[in-house]
């Protein structure tokens, strides 16, 4: 309370973007502030794809790191998104996957992790609902940022346009949002800042998505997630995925890099599945009812700015998720990272005043620390292929990649191995958890059992696909 009897007024928070990532961080500063989401196009009602969300068409997952994290913010909008028909799939029980050196992973039943599967429309739908009916949070919708308003020092709101009208947003605090497209490098030079270090490593990934009726008598069943993984070492890599989801429906995303890729013709969209390296997913869809035309995409790019490396940040700005860094969508670490981000956010301002001198630069660094361990893993994969990179791989990073090969062979046959793998694959632990007792052991001794020849779908699970 103040002096004169009456409470303070709340700091105010503009963030750009509804999108998922700027949905949870609206979450993540309700008991902060009062916010303002700034969002360009107009928002849906229900599950339905939108301009601003491109990649919408192809396949999504949280990772367990991130569903953790959703959970964290928003609790219950797992079980939510659930209810509404998503899916937690367990790590590997219920997973046929191939991993990018060709090992196909038993499917343990001990692990203890699981990822969040549903199309992207539902998972934006239940977020939107769930966050958007906090009274704290105002949308202003057909509304585009086009300025920061500040200085060099201090951010003190954005300029923006609604129709043919401008104005000024002003705000103790500006979340940029607004993913790969991000003007912040453009705006942070116009306040009078230098150029932010940048760096892309781009595998030419080509994506081609299309939506198939759960076949045969998969439909209300535990089918698993079939997922075969490029392999960097035998470019193009071509590699795919099918997640069922809900309607009793099946996502399936096709990918190929520089001189591999899938194309847009229906026609050919099952015999590039059939020419993976293995044909599991092109037989799986061969007597399957496609009911959408192929969705493509060519945005795949890593794509990384090093702000938290800025010597000079102005106090009211946080950049967060995918406008810091994009990854190639075949990790599928978007949305844990949107998560984490939010997250790391609210943390800090448990124990720091939001619009206190220094506090921007506290939220930025923070923000950049799941981004950095999701970049990590993602590019240590892709720099290998040819292209991908102005600069080839150094030997560091290539004896890192050989390293994690052979703690993914390890893991596909030792189930305390696999869980070492995928605590860092989920975003759950650093890196460093890869030479734990329970990797290194493991690499020692060898495998308690021989690789799989071919994978590892039942009998049973065959039959009702193809019945």
């Amino acid at each position: 309370m103040s002096d004169s009897g009456t409470s303070s007024p709340r700091p105010t928070v503009i963030v750009i973007g509804a999108s998922a990532a700027g949905l949870l961080a609206a979450a993540a500063l309700t008991e902060y502030a009062d916010i303002t989401i700034v969002e360009r196009d107009s928002l849906p009602n229900g599950p339905q794809l939108r301009r601003g969300v491109p990649q919408a068409r192809h396949a999504h997952l949280v990772w367990s790191g991130g569903v953790r994290a959703f959970d964290e913010l928003l609790p219950g909008i797992v079980d939510g998104i659930v209810d509404s028909g998503g899916r937690l799939v367990d790590i590997m029980a219920d997973m046929v996957s191939r991993a990018p050196n060709e090992v196909w992973f038993r499917r343990f039943t001990t692990g203890r992790h699981q990822i969040l599967v549903c199309s992207r429309s539902l998972l934006d739908s239940e977020l939107r609902t769930r966050v958007l009916a906090d009274r704290r949070i105002t949308l202003r919708e057909n509304t585009t940022v086009l300025d920061l308003e500040g200085t060099a020092s201090r951010v003190t709101g954005v300029r923006v346009k609604t129709g043919d009208e401008e104005h000024t947003l002003a705000a103790d605090l500006v979340v940029d949002s607004s993913g790969r497209g991000s003007r912040a490098p453009q705006w942070l030079q116009a306040l009078g800042l230098p150029m932010v270090t940048e760096r892309e490593v781009n595998a030419g990934v080509a994506y081609a998505s299309r939506l198939y009726r759960a076949p045969g008598t998969t439909a209300g069943t535990k089918f698993p997630l079939i997922n075969v993984q490029a392999n960097p070492a035998k470019a193009p890599g071509q590699g795919g995925v099918i997640v069922p989801i809900e309607n009793d429906q099946w996502i399936v995303t096709l990918s190929g890099t520089r001189g591999g890729e899938p194309t847009g013709d229906p026609e050919q969209f099952v015999d590039f599945a059939l020419n993976l390296g293995d044909p599991i997913i092109g037989e799986l869809l061969k007597t399957a009812e496609a009911i959408s035309g192929v969705a493509t995409t060519r945005s795949t790019a890593n794509h990384r700015r090093y702000y938290e490396k800025m010597n000079r940040w102005p106090d009211g700005l946080t950049v967060i998720g995918d406008a810091i860094a994009s990854y190639n969508p075949v990790y599928g670490h978007g949305l844990t990272v949107a998560a984490q981000c939010a997250l790391a956010i609210r943390e800090v301002l448990r124990t720091t005043t939001l619009n206190a001198p220094g506090t921007a630069q506290r939220l930025q660094k923070a923000a950049s620390r799941p981004v950095a361990a999701a970049w990590d893993l993602a590019v240590g994969q892709d720099a290998l292929y040819p292209g991908a990179s102005g600069t080839p791989p150094t030997a560091v990073e290539k004896l890192l990649s050989r390293y994690v090969d052979r703690c993914v062979e390890t893991g596909a046959s030792n189930p305390r191995a696999l869980n070492a793998l995928l605590d860092v694959m989920s975003l759950s632990k650093p890196a460093t958890r890869l030479f734990s007792p329970d990797m290194l052991v493991a690499m020692l001794l060898g495998p308690k059992k021989p690789q799989l020849p071919t994978a590892p779908l039942r009998d049973d699970e065959w039959a009702a696909a193809t019945a």
